[in-house]
Parts: structure tokens; sequence; C-alpha cells
């Protein structure tokens, strides 16, 4: 074995036994904004980190124009919503099993149309922020 490999091979811990990790939606906690934009962390503290998470919007919500430092990945689980950019005419529409992706610096405003909430599987590739933008 070369000298490099025995050296990673002793330094690195041993990992741990892997595990299926199920959380049924009724065990979810959500955390809510003082805008009413709940979050359910899955994975990584979204303050401080990427993170992985269940996000709802109130029906209606519609964000001011913003930019975020990190890109956004997400997948609709219900309701209706638009991500476009601020000045957008008739922007296109995302439901259920829709996927979205936002890059990161990319100054847009988000809305959730439908007449009840919007639900969303969300991963973002750095912290959270929310970093409004005027237009």
């Amino acid at each position: 074995m070369k000298p490099l490999a025995a050296l990673l091979l002793a330094t690195t811990p041993a990992l741990a036994d892997p595990a299926i990790i199920l959380t049924p939606s009724d065990t979810l906690e959500w955390d809510t904004t003082p805008e009413g934009v709940a979050f359910a962390p899955l994975s990584g503290d979204r303050m401080a980190e990427p993170y992985f998470a269940m996000v709802r919007l109130p029906a209606g919500t519609v964000s001011p124009p913003h930019t975020k430092s990190a890109t956004m990945f997400g997948v609709m689980l219900e309701g209706q919503m638009t991500h476009a950019a601020p000045d957008a005419q008739n922007p296109a529409i995302i439901g259920p099993g829709g996927y979205y992706e936002i890059p990161a610096n990319m100054a847009h405003v988000s809305a959730c149309i439908s007449d009840s909430p919007c639900v969303t599987m969300l991963y973002q590739d750095g912290a959270f922020d929310f970093l409004p933008v005027t237009p």
C-alpha cells in the first residue's frame, strides 16, 4: 500500500452503520417566520449551512423581489407557484410534481398563486438568506 493511502486509511474515522430514516409528515416540526412561511428541517441547519427542508407558504403569498446567495432546487408537492424575474409578464406556473431551480444571486419573485397553501421540498446549496432588491 502506498504511504498516502495508508495514512488516509489510518486517519479516516470509521463510518457509522447506515440507517434508513423515516419521518412521517405528521411528525415534521414546522418553524413559521413572521411572514407566515413555514420550514420543516429535514437535513442541515438552514441558517448556517446547505439544507434540505419542506417549505409551506400560505395561499396568496407573494415575496418582494429578492436574491439568495445559494442556488435553490425545489419540487412542488402541493399548490401552484410562480418563480420569475421581477418584471416578468405572465410567469409560468408550476404545480405538484414540478421541479424548479433558481440560480444563486438571481433576482426573482416567488408567489403561491393557488387557493390552498403551497408546499415544496427544497434543497439550498448554502445557508438561507433573503436579500431584497430594487427592481
